[in-house]
């Protein structure tokens, strides 16, 4: 495996003076020379979580906690995925390396395709969660042939990863002030008909339907795979500090944008059955007899959830393409292919699954990263390679446990801060016992 910053090997290669596309280094650390600048790593990140599928979770806290402990969810959880996708991005600004080389290092050179496969079909799942909400949302707005939605829209989404880092940097520059846009005329014509005077005194439904450790852990869980896998985007910051900034505007503030957005608009009593739907206020939108609003929303819908689909689909391409030793191109074909036929078998209507799932098993996988990359970093270069690291899938396991422990029996906490920080605690424990004296 390669350790250092330098020059890329293997299909790594492929860029060359007169090529229309550039490497994506799959298999090796992106080399300085490479590197992207701050605005165009910022741009990737930017533009992901500032979706309509982020302002659902949003709206669904608050229409269930009220206005205040919904807000205040929100806020944890972000603070928390501040940290935790900081801490994961800046060492990969510091090295080059995707999320599949840290997990290579950390889980060993056989384990890592557990640990990296396994994200990275969740991802893929992601991707055809969304193509489908795309299909379903132009199909509930305007009558939309839904099948043929998500073929076209799938396509596209295909199309556009493709390209490489690049193109997501520029469909996240649209997509991010698309997204504010949207939500500016959603509030504007709400208004003639919600009372936002009335949003902080909101209470919710109530009735105990859900607890302020559940909402943390549904916030935190709409990005907890791709926040994980970081460094598949932020390998190309120019260092540390500025992958932590591209960071910055993704975790607190694009996230806080959508969701914030989606429980205002709930709390205003702007969205109708909000605790069922969440902050989805496409509705509001279509709800206008009105041509130029409803062609902005059709390309707000395909943009906004194209750049969650590309983002997706990029971080599984690239994980399988370094499992398979294939390049990330070939294997956004595959994988786009089968999200698109997944997204037409309807596995976009599991989206509560899907978050209880991730909640549970990714963060502490998430956390044994942080231990090992970033506190014991200092270990990693005396460090012999190993197929199989035990000591880490021990503490993932541990922190996956806990987590299953507090969703079944402790409801009032966050199940995915839990498994995070006892995954954390468990791998530094296990890490210092077997080698105590080591630097």
């Amino acid at each position: 495996m390669t350790t250092s910053t330098g020059s890329p090997s293997g299909t790594d290669r492929d860029q060359a003076p007169g090529r229309e596309l550039e490497s994506e280094f799959e298999h090796s650390p992106v080399p300085e020379t490479h590197r992207k600048s701050l605005l165009t790593v910022s741009a990737v990140w930017f533009g992901f979580p500032m979706i309509l599928t982020n302002a659902i979770p949003g709206g669904l806290v608050v229409a269930l906690l009220g206005f205040w402990q919904g807000v205040a969810a929100i806020l944890v959880a972000n603070a928390i995925m501040f940290v935790y996708v900081s801490l994961l991005s800046y060492r990969a600004g510091q090295t080059g390396k995707s999320f599949a080389l840290q997990a290579t290092e950390t889980f060993g050179t056989l384990g890592y395709a557990i640990a990296s496969g396994f994200l990275a079909t969740v991802v893929v799942g992601w991707f055809a969660f969304n193509t489908g909400a795309t299909g379903a949302s132009l199909n509930q707005a305007f009558g939309w042939n839904e099948t043929l939605v998500v073929l076209v829209a799938g396509t596209a989404f295909i199309a556009v990863t493709y390209v490489g880092i690049k193109a997501l940097s520029w469909l996240g520059a649209v997509a991010a002030p698309l997204f504010i846009v949207a939500v500016v005329v959603a509030i504007v014509v709400a208004a003639s008909t919600a009372d936002f005077s009335q949003v902080t005194s909101y209470a919710g439904v109530g009735g105990g339907a859900m607890t302020f450790g559940v909402a943390v852990t549904s916030i935190m869980a709409t990005f907890a795979d791709s926040g994980t896998m970081t460094a598949d985007f932020t390998r190309w910051s120019r260092n540390g500090r500025e992958a932590v900034l591209a960071t910055v505007t993704a975790f607190p503030v694009a996230s806080l944008v959508a969701q914030l957005s989606g429980g205002i608009l709930v709390a205003a009593g702007a969205i109708a059955n909000a605790s069922a739907v969440g902050g989805d206020f496409t509705p509001i939108l279509t709800g206008e007899d009105n041509v130029v609003l409803n062609a902005f929303v059709v390309v707000f819908v395909l943009i906004n959830l194209g750049s969650v689909c590309t983002h997706c689909l990029y971080n599984g391409a690239l994980g399988w393409s370094h499992l398979t030793r294939s390049t990330m191109r070939l294997l956004t074909l595959v994988l786009g292919v089968l999200g698109v036929v997944v997204a037409l078998a309807g596995a976009w209507h599991h989206f509560v699954s899907w978050l209880a799932f991730l909640g549970v098993l990714v963060p502490p996988l998430g956390a044994v990263l942080i231990a090992d990359q970033v506190l014991l970093r200092s270990r990693l270069a005396g460090r012999a390679e190993s197929p199989v690291r035990v000591t880490a899938f021990l503490a993932w396991a541990i922190g996956a446990g806990a987590a299953v422990i507090v969703h079944y029996s402790a409801d009032f906490l966050s199940d995915a801060v839990v498994g995070l920080v006892v995954g954390l605690v468990a791998y530094l424990v296990i890490e210092n016992v077997r080698t105590p004296t080591r630097a």
